[in-house]
């Protein structure tokens, strides 16, 4: 009997899916990355100033939202795609997406009102992102046989960070239009993915089938809200870590803060215990007995937290440093960091099919370790190199450092789906995701905590002198000097012109009352680079080591998984799972 394309026995149908779960990655990686570039764009839309201190939430939530609701639902969506047909809650993923997509595409709203439709909605987009970054993986570990997995993830994750730099490039251009032509709808920013979601969600539906086992039981809902409520606690309080509190720079400092962290941690070790003692958990923990998967799971969540703020930091050192000392105005900044980055996604785009493939050969160890072992040397890399330096050499080490990232990627999680049973790939692919998203989140908490802490060290002084050395009054610059450092960043890294903007908020207006000529060197291209270099460098120093070491221990965990491991069924899949330990340890 004849088959077509899209029935599950077809030999081509792995392609079929693969093709619909990258779409899925596409689409959402190229709407988390277009807001990162375009937030200027955003908020100049809706008429909102993102430097005011009232504002600074909006701004948070807008650019970390997405990333904590994924993080917090990407287990509980796997689960259910275990139970009840993984294929039918990505189905629905696509669904939710693109709804949200649609809804910030005609946000009626300016003001905080409209700040607050956008964060609201992102949170939707999120929702959708979980369903699908949950269940694309496990779909694609079900449709491929195991000695093909790795070049398909490597493929699927090479177009994931296509979408990365395919978001930064429309973002950076729209931010670029909005300052040279006029602020435009923000609904622009949002309608890029909407096109793709409707186009992913008609696809799915038509071409996509169960194939992969369902898992026996009920869902664990006692176990689904400890999870949310822990994991949300802990990345919502990271998120307001960075705010400043009272006179400190940073919020770590701040009570609710630290309860949402204690909270937190006490909340998942109460999920822990709970987990252990149901019939049917949300997650296995005894997976944790398989070390292939337990260490790619402590290698994915290291390196996540090693390079997850990367970005960030390489994106405010160009913008608020190397760009304008090389001529570019503050406005166009944004378009020209993402083109700027462009040898990062390059070495990713190399390495990842093909390290992949060769994972399906050699295993992920050696091909995981080295690559993170290289991301190391990178960072270390960055870490010495001067504030303005030679491009070639910068782009030389951030290639390099995407080539680790390739190399390291698709082999482990492959390699985390391959040592499951196939009754929980939706978890392990849920838990997976988490760690990433998590780590993630962490990074960006910990990188630009101790980027502030660094600059809040000499930056004030800094500040002062050079203010004063060019005709700005001493109660200003006092002003200006005595503001959280946060300011500063942030106005970099939304493309103002960081004197000019500062030296207009507060009541200042002290910008018309100084000569031409101080006027000219405050707001040229040179002042402000030149006077944040050493500051900057100080904290990128250890932001850099503390990365570096990270991905060293990444890399060891790594190591230390074994050879390549394909789990074996010794188990009726309708039982609960049952870790076989004897296999576990052969590796």
């Amino acid at each position: 009997m004849s088959t077509t394309l899209f029935d599950k026995d077809h030999p081509r149908y792995k392609w079929v899916a693969l093709s619909n779960t990258t779409l899925g990655m596409l689409m959402a990686t190229i709407n988390s990355s277009i807001v990162l570039i375009s937030l200027p764009a955003i908020f100049k839309g809706i008429k909102i100033n993102p430097l005011d201190p009232s504002n600074i939430n909006y701004l948070l939530w807008i650019l970390m939202g997405f990333m904590l609701v994924t993080a917090v639902l990407v287990v509980t969506f796997g689960r259910l795609g275990d139970l009840f047909g993984r294929v039918r809650i990505y189905n629905l993923g696509f669904v939710v997406f693109t709804i949200g997509s649609v809804a910030l595409s005609f946000n009626p709203l300016e003001g905080s009102s409209g700040a607050m439709w956008l964060v609201i909605w992102r949170f939707v987009q999120g929702i959708g992102a979980a369903m699908l970054f949950a269940n694309s993986t496990a779909i694609i570990t079900d449709a491929f046989p195991a000695n093909r997995r790795g070049f398909a993830m490597g493929i699927n994750q090479v177009v994931a960070i296509a979408g990365s730099f395919i978001g930064l490039l429309i973002g950076g251009l729209l931010a670029n239009i909005s300052y040279h032509i006029g602020p435009f709808d923000v609904e622009w920013v949002f309608l890029v993915s909407a096109p793709i979601g409707i186009i992913g969600t008609i696809w799915s539906y038509l071409s996509l089938r169960e194939i992969g086992v369902k898992a026996e039981g009920s869902m664990d809902w006692w176990g689904n809200v400890l999870f949310a409520a822990g994991l949300a606690s802990l990345l919502t309080a990271i998120t307001y870590g960075i705010q400043p509190y009272g006179s400190d720079s940073t919020g770590w400092t701040n009570p609710w803060v630290l309860g949402g962290l204690g909270g937190g941690l006490a909340v998942l070790i109460v999920w822990v215990f709970v987990e252990l003692n149901q019939k049917y958990p949300m997650f296995e923990m005894r997976l944790f007995k398989i070390r292939a998967f337990a260490m790619g799971i402590l290698a994915g969540l290291l390196a996540s937290i090693g390079r997850g703020g990367m970005q960030f930091m390489l994106i405010i050192w160009l913008q608020g440093i190397w760009l304008p000392l090389h001529g570019f105005k503050f406005e166009d900044t944004p378009f020209w960091a993402g083109i700027y980055l462009l040898p990062l996604t390059v070495g990713f785009l190399i390495a990842g099919p093909i390290s992949g493939a060769l994972s399906d050969r050699l295993g992920p160890r050696v091909l995981g370790s080295v690559g993170l072992f290289l991301n190391a040397a990178t960072f270390l890399g960055l870490l010495v190199l001067p504030m303005n330096f030679n491009y070639w050499a910068f782009a030389i080490i951030i290639f390099l450092n995407g080539v680790g990232s390739g190399m390291f990627g698709a082999p482990n999680r492959s390699a985390i789906m391959g040592a499951v049973p196939a009754s929980q790939r939706g978890a392990a692919s849920g838990m997976a995701g988490t760690m990433q998203n998590a780590g993630s989140s962490l990074s960006m908490g910990l990188f630009f905590s101790l980027l502030i802490v660094g600059l809040s060290a000499t930056l004030p002084q800094t500040l002062f002198a050079g203010l004063t050395a060019n005709g700005v009054p001493s109660p200003a610059a006092t002003v200006v000097s005595g503001l959280p450092p946060v300011s500063t960043v942030f106005a970099t890294f939304l493309g103002f012109n960081p004197i000019q903007t500062l030296l207009g908020s507060n009541g200042l207006n002290v910008l018309q009352s100084l000569s031409a000529g101080d006027q000219a060197t405050l707001t040229g291209t040179n002042f402000f680079p030149t006077l944040i270099s050493d500051p900057f460098h100080q904290g990128l120093i250890v932001v850099f080591a503390v990365a570096a070491g990270l991905t060293v221990v990444a890399a060891v965990a790594s190591l230390i998984r074994g050879r390549n491991y394909a789990h074996q069924e010794t188990v009726a899949l309708a039982e609960p799972v049952v870790v076989d330990e004897s296999e576990s340890e052969r590796i």
